[in-house]
This record gives C-alpha cells, sequence and structure tokens, in this order.
C-alpha cells in the first residue's frame, strides 16, 4: 500500500510530504533529479479512538499508509518513455498522489512561465500514457517472436496477451489512461506485474495557496478522486507542537486539517477497508481489500490464523458504540458468527477462531 507523491517541479510535492510526515525535507529541489523520501502515515480514523477509549488498551493503532515523495518528473520524458531508476520508482506504487501546482508565488516561478493547472495535469497525464504506449509496443514486438520461435509457453496464452496489449495500445493512441479501461480479473492478474503507471490509480491534489478558493477542475477519470487543500498552511499546521496545533484549529474553528481527509481519500482510492480488533491489550484497526474474506482478513492479523481459520466473531462498530460494550452488544443480538464465505465490511469489530 504504497503512494507516490508526484508533479511537475516547484508543484509542492515536498510540501505536502511534509505536512504528511510533520517533516521539515527541504522543498524546491533541482528540476530532473532523482530523489526519493518515503514515510508510514497512520491513517486517521475517530473510530480508532472511540474504541480506544471504550476498551483503555495497553497500544492503540492506526491503519497506515506509505507514501513516497518521488522527485524527477518534469514533462520531458520524449519518446523514449520515462527511464531507469525513476520509472523503477513509480512501477513499485500501487497508486499516486499527483500534486497540481494552483498557487502564484513569484519567488517561486513555475518552469512553464505561468501557473495553468488543467495545462500541468495533462503534461503529467501525457508523460504516463507515453510511457505505456511506448511499454506496449515493446510488450507486442516481445509476443510476435515469442509466437514465431512456437517454443515455450502455451500458444493460446500468448494469443490472449496479444490481443490484450493489442486493445491496450489503441486504447493509449487515443490519449486515454488505462485506468479508464474495462478489464477482467483474469486480465488484471496477467498484467499485474507489468508497471503500467496510466493503470494506477490517482488522487489529483490541487495545491492552494492561503485562502485561495480552489479552481473547478473535471477530472472524470475511473479510479481518480480529486482534492484540493492548503498545501504550505497544511505543513505548517503539521509541524506545531500538538497542543499548540489543536489550538490553533479550535481558533479557526476547524474540525481537523484538511490533510486528514486526503489521506483517508488516498486509502480509500487503493481500494482498501478497516476491520478492527479490541481487547485489554491492543486496538487495532487493519487494512484489508474491499470484498475480502473473513480468513483473508484473518490472514492480514497472522497466516496462521488464515490456516487454522473456524469462524469470525463479528460485531459492526455502529451497534458496539450504541451498545456501549461488547457484553451489551451481545445482550441485544447484534453479535454474529460469520464463516469462510463471509465479505468483511468496513468498520467490522472481528474476533477470529482457529485452530492449527
Amino acid at each position: 500500500m504504497r503512494l507516490g507523491i508526484i508533479g511537475l517541479p516547484q508543484s509542492g510535492k515536498t510540501t505536502i510530504f511534509n505536512a504528511l510526515t510533520r517533516g521539515s525535507q527541504p522543498t524546491g529541489m533541482v528540476s530532473g533529479k532523482i530523489e526519493v523520501h518515503t514515510a508510514v502515515v497512520d491513517v486517521p480514523d475517530p473510530r480508532v479512538d472511540t474504541l480506544s477509549a471504550m476498551f483503555q488498551p495497553k497500544k492503540t493503532i492506526y491503519a497506515k499508509v506509505t507514501y513516497s515523495d518521488i522527485a524527477g518528473l518534469d514533462g520531458s520524458a520524449g519518446s523514449s518513455g520515462i527511464s531507469g531508476n525513476l520509472l523503477n520508482q513509480l512501477t513499485q506504487m500501487d497508486g499516486f498522489i499527483h500534486v497540481v501546482r494552483c498557487f502564484e508565488d513569484d519567488a517561486v516561478p513555475h518552469l512553464a512561465g505561468s501557473v495553468d493547472p488543467r495545462r500541468d495535469i495533462h503534461t503529467m497525464d501525457s508523460e504516463f500514457i507515453l510511457n505505456d504506449l511506448i511499454a506496449t509496443e515493446r510488450k507486442l514486438e516481445r509476443l510476435n517472436e515469442e509466437r514465431k520461435k512456437g517454443a515455450g509457453r502455451d500458444k493460446a496464452v500468448i494469443e490472449h496477451e496479444q490481443e490484450l496489449f493489442t486493445k491496450f495500445h489503441a486504447f493509449l493512441s487515443e490519449e486515454k489512461p488505462l485506468r479508464d479501461m474495462d478489464i477482467t480479473a483474469e486480465e488484471e492478474k496477467m498484467i499485474s506485474g507489468f508497471g503500467l503507471l496510466s493503470r494506477k490509480p490517482v488522487l489529483l491534489l490541487l495545491n492552494l495557496s492561503e485562502s485561495q478558493e480552489s479552481p473547478e477542475i473535471a477530472y472524470d477519470h475511473k479510479a481518480s478522486k480529486v482534492v484540493a487543500l492548503q498545501g504550505k498552511l497544511e505543513m505548517d499546521i503539521a509541524q506545531l507542537p500538538l497542543d499548540e496545533m489543536q489550538s490553533f484549529l479550535d481558533e479557526y474553528g476547524i474540525a481537523e486539517p484538511s490533510l486528514n481527509r486526503m489521506i483517508r481519500l488516498s486509502y480509500d482510492l487503493l481500494g482498501l477497508e478497516s476491520f478492527f480488533t479490541v481487547g485489554p491489550d491492543e486496538v487495532r484497526a487493519w487494512t484489508v481489500r474491499k470484498g475480502a474474506t473473513a480468513p483473508e482478513a484473518a490472514g492480514e492479523i497472522h497466516t496462521d490464523l488464515q490456516k487454522g481459520f473456524i469462524r469470525a466473531e463479528v460485531v459492526a462498530y455502529d451497534d458496539l458504540v450504541e451498545a456501549g460494550g461488547m457484553h451489551e452488544v451481545k445482550g441485544k443480538g447484534k453479535f454474529r458468527l460469520e464463516g469462510k464465505e463471509y465479505i468483511v465490511k468496513d468498520g467490522d469489530v472481528i474476533t477470529i477462531r482457529f485452530n492449527i
């Protein structure tokens, strides 16, 4: 669960990274320099706070997302595509936070000479589409050679791949990202190790100056979301001591930093949800893909729990909070025993019963 923070130079990528991590990485890196900073961030979830207050555990653990600040993209990959270490870093990501500059600042000139978020969005999208177009052309060449040799893999498998990558090439040639293309679960597995950049989910982050209103940006793509925030202000808030941060938020009537919403959106963007385990030792949010079964959720806790899975004891978060405790929720008949086919729901409080 890794999200790469990308964007053109001077868009505010590192400012957003610092806001996320409460860090102080230097901003304004030299254009074209490949540099990656990585940090693991808690996913803000008031449900975890509520459960922790209810059970008073020794430890409270939130769900996590890993963010990587990736410098080096500048819209100039050209006909050869994105190369070397930079491409390797990008393909390792599960999705991207694309930071788009909307703020004006004479002290930080835009490389293109003017601030134009729609132009910059198109530039980055085109960079990824072009890279994937080149990659699919090379893949088709290799498949053609493999088919001519007639040895190795099954001919039907090769033909299926040829058909799929031919469709990819046609789609990309229309300047459309591959995340807009519907493919089967089997085809998704087929390309899982191929690292197509325009196939990955994208959270478009409009980086505003303080008090700036967000421009209306239409970004009608699948596996995509748009959020606007004031990056510099969010970084300044994040770097305050915790007591001063809360005082600042209270003074301005801010319920929580906008950054928290961005983190939750990026978590949701990856198709993830949280379930909880509770007890006197630990209250913890666990991450699982949407649509996962109870045994798969058990495997997130420990592989032995998945291997020896018998059943899951499940309580919905809302039912637990409304009842006031585990004993009370059982008394109201809201406690369920679920088997191997149960699909975990966001907010489930689960106890796994197993036998090894």
